[in-house]
């Protein structure tokens, strides 16, 4: 006998894979299996036993014809052999191996090939079946996808970690009495190694109408490493779907061997109706073996016509089943729309709307897979959606900053105000609401961040920066910052991200927002209204505008500071500018600017000006500064300007001048009537010297000249008695006059990078001037008197 397990190879495929296979495939199997069995116990009996045995015919071979043996016997010998008493055998006087060589050469020649080879053609055709139904589990373009589809399913349904998450991504759609029946996803997840859920498990699922699921599941904390799990699961998810959805070859490869399997059932079906009446117990065999023989005619007996014919039989049934599921298969696959998969019903039961609608190869094996278990469909879906995968990320995240680990982060700002700092985390920990004392709140590269009712608990909130992260507020949150927040700071790639809830705070104090303006709109420089920021007044945008946004005219009445940062690209129109009349700062940085804009001597309440890394190489408007009586500082540094004009003198209140990293290369005498001038900077420029007019500064406290050509410092510098900060570091000077005793209020005094060989002894009559504060070479400092030092170094 030949064991059937020997042809298991043809339709050997992983037990896993048995979840795509519906019950037409599964009775196929087992109907190809049946046949099978009945090729190999025809083919046993063809080998190991006799297949034919004749018999010579004594009729001469003239009268030999097809008709049965028995009616060729002569009726003499017959009726001579039935009235014997004794009954005996004809004498053919043929030996042995005579009988053996009829028999072969009657089997070969007489015997028709249908009952020759049937059980040969029942094991060839059943083999075919097989590779059919188990060749797309084989092909190298399918078996990739399905094999990553299952191993897909069986994480998402055999970890404890999975099944505990989507208990907790469930908790909410069950508490209202709505629901009407238990969620799917909140039963325990079945291996994939089983045929089918447990009954306890449908049971769950299937729960009574009446019965309605009130109490939300448990809070199951997550440790990390089941997080990262279920992070990395969920993008599984996500690219398997990108990538199957892209084409139909399963769907294609399944229709392909399904009408195979239709054809190769016609073709067997019709020949064998045509065929089986050719297997007959007795056949007749004439041929020319008389000169070995004696004989021409023979009357065989093929011995196994009749379990042939029983068999046959048999094979056509299991054929007319096997075709019918065929053609069922056939209706199935062209009367549905198996490339579009909804899950309508699994959003109606677990409330998550956002599980989308899928395509191609996806739902097809979506359909398979319904036709094993709809469970394992519904389960599966749940990892499709963004909502259950935002809320496991949300769970992970309250795990792993907890209000303990967040108070640790808090610190106080530039302002004052006790800040929370969160940057690239995957989104807001619902933990964060639970810190009461936090008065500023930080969020960078914190991807759609939703802000949930909990944020009302932030009662000392007042400043609030979203960088690089897209937030939604909801409306009730909205009424809770609009008259609580005081400073808001946004930055986006484009300012038209910006939310417009914004816009409605009306207890706004600070507006900081940073962004582009797409190229189109970048001239218009269209800003929202800020009509709403009643108490709004500083206003800072960074941007690339082309004007400046009409919209800040809105807070006209009330804006002290405006800040306009626009990154090189060129400002043309400010006309706007002269309704701001109650506006004290104005920035306005790399905007292209080459002259001081004549907007900005109408604001006559402006008191601090900063123009920096502009392009400006004259300044001769300066003079017009003297309508803007109230101006104290004017920041001119990083821009290209050669020199300062006489009429400087007009600025008698101004008391900061920032003339840095310009090319000026020698100040105006008149500079020393700017008497209220309390801060110079003119560091970073090619200065060779000082006008000794700059004695007349009393006022002047911090003197900036590092970086520069000076090679020595009138002596009238020294008369400025209340200089606190002098920086003279890397110039050409090489020697410090001893006058600078004189400066008995000189703190900071900078000397590092010039040419000096010895520092005055008149350094120690500097009595707030301590070693911290003197910035020189070690070995200039080591050649200072040691009571001098000591003096230094004192604390």
């Amino acid at each position: 006998m030949i064991p059937v397990a020997e042809f298991k190879q043809f339709t050997e495929q992983q037990p896993a894979f048995k979840v795509l296979k519906p019950w037409w495939d599964v009775l196929a199997e087992y109907l190809t299996v049946a046949m099978l069995m009945i090729g190999v116990f025809g083919c046993t009996l063809q080998v190991t036993q006799d297949k034919i045995i004749c018999l010579p015919s004594h009729e001469p071979r003239e009268n030999f014809s097809e008709a049965p043996c028995q009616q060729l016997l002569p009726r003499g010998v017959s009726e001579h052999m039935g009235g014997l008493r004794e009954l005996s055998g004809l004498k053919n006087n043929l030996d042995l191996q005579q009988y053996s060589f009829i028999n072969q050469l009657c089997y070969e020649t007489a015997l028709h090939w249908y009952a020759k080879y049937f059980p040969y053609l029942v094991v060839i055709h059943t083999l075919i079946f097989m590779v059919c139904t188990s060749f797309w589990f084989k092909f190298p373009g399918t078996s990739s996808k399905i094999e990553h589809f299952i191993s897909i399913l069986g994480k998402c349904f055999d970890s404890p970690w999975t099944t505990r998450a989507l208990s907790e991504v469930s908790g909410e759609n069950q508490k209202g009495p709505a629901t009407g029946r238990a969620t799917v996803i909140t039963v325990a997840a079945a291996g994939t190694g089983s045929g089918k859920a447990s009954e306890g498990e449908k049971e769950k699922v299937l729960a009574e109408p009446e019965k309605v699921v009130t109490e939300p599941p448990a809070v199951t904390l997550l440790d990390k490493k089941e997080g990262e799990q279920a992070k990395a699961l969920f993008e599984k998810v996500k690219k398997f779907r990108v990538h199957v959805e892209e084409g139909d070859i399963l769907y294609t490869m399944y229709i392909r061997q399904t009408v195979l399997k239709v054809c190769k059932f016609l073709a067997i079906l019709v020949y064998n109706l045509i065929y089986v009446e050719k297997i007959s117990f007795l056949v007749a065999c004439k041929v020319e073996t008389s000169e070995v023989t004696g004989y021409a005619s023979f009357c065989c007996n093929h011995t196994k016509a009749h379990l042939f014919s029983k068999l046959a039989f048999c094979y056509i049934s299991f054929v007319c089943v096997y075709g019918i599921t065929c053609l069922y298969t056939l209706y199935w696959l062209f009367h549905r729309p198996l490339k579009e998969y909804s899950f309508r019903s699994v959003r109606e039961e677990t409330g998550m709307s956002d599980i989308p609608d899928v395509r191609n190869d996806f739902a097809f094996m979506l359909h398979l897979i319904d036709e094993y278990d709809s469970l394992y469909s519904k389960r599966f879906a749940v990892f499709l959606s963004e909502v259950s995968e935002s809320r496991l990320k949300q769970l992970n995240l309250n795990h792993e900053w907890t209000p303990e680990k967040l108070r640790q982060k808090l610190q106080r700002n530039s302002q004052g105000r006790l800040e929370l700092a969160l940057c690239m985390l995957p989104g807001l920990p619902d933990t964060v609401f639970e810190l009461s004392e936090v008065e500023a709140l930080r969020l960078e590269a914190i991807c759609d961040i939703a802000f949930p009712p909990g944020l009302s608990q932030l009662v000392n909130l007042q400043e609030l920066s979203l960088l690089h992260s897209p937030a939604r507020l909801p409306f009730s949150s909205q009424i809770f910052l609009r008259d609580r927040l005081k400073v808001i700071r946004v930055k986006c790639e484009e300012l038209r991200e910006v939310p417009l809830w914004v816009f409605g705070l009306r207890g706004l104090e600070e507006l900081h927002l940073e962004g582009l303006f797409p190229p189109e709109l970048a001239r218009a420089a269209s800003l929202e209204s800020l009509r709403e920021l009643k108490q709004l007044k500083v206003l800072s945008l960074r941007s690339n505008a082309g004007k400046v946004p009409a919209s800040v005219t809105d807070v006209a009445g009330h804006l002290q500071r405006l800040s306009l940062h626009n990154d090189g690209a060129r400002l043309l129109a400010l006309n706007s500018l002269k309704k701001l009349a109650v506006l004290r700062e104005l920035e306005l940085v790399a905007c292209g600017l080459e002259r001081i804009p004549h907007a900005i001597f109408s604001l006559g309440a402006l008191q601090e000006l900063d123009l920096k890394d502009n392009h400006l190489r004259s300044i001769e408007e300066i003079l017009s500064f003297q309508h803007c009586r109230k101006l104290v500082t004017l920041r001119l540094w990083h821009n290209q300007i050669a020199y300062v004009p006489e009429h400087v003198r007009k600025l008698r209140g101004l008391e900061q001048l920032y003339l840095s990293h310009n090319k000026l290369e020698m100040l105006p005498s008149q500079l020393g009537l700017c008497f209220s001038l309390r801060l110079l900077d003119v560091s970073h420029n090619g200065l060779h010297s000082l006008p000794p007019e700059v004695g007349l500064l009393q006022n002047l406290q911090h003197l900036a000249l590092s970086y520069n050509a000076l090679e020595a410092l009138p002596d009238e510098l020294f008369c400025c008695l209340k200089l606190r900060t002098l920086l003279l570091g890397y110039n050409h000077l090489c020697h410090l006059s001893p006058l600078v005793a004189a400066l008995r209020a000189l703190s900071r005094l900078e000397l590092k990078g010039n040419r000096l060989e010895v520092l005055p002894d008149e350094l120690g009559s500097c009595p707030g001037l301590k070693k911290a504060g003197l910035v020189v070479e070690d070995t200039l400092y080591e050649g200072l008197p040691a009571e001098v030092r000591e003096r230094m170094e004192e604390e």
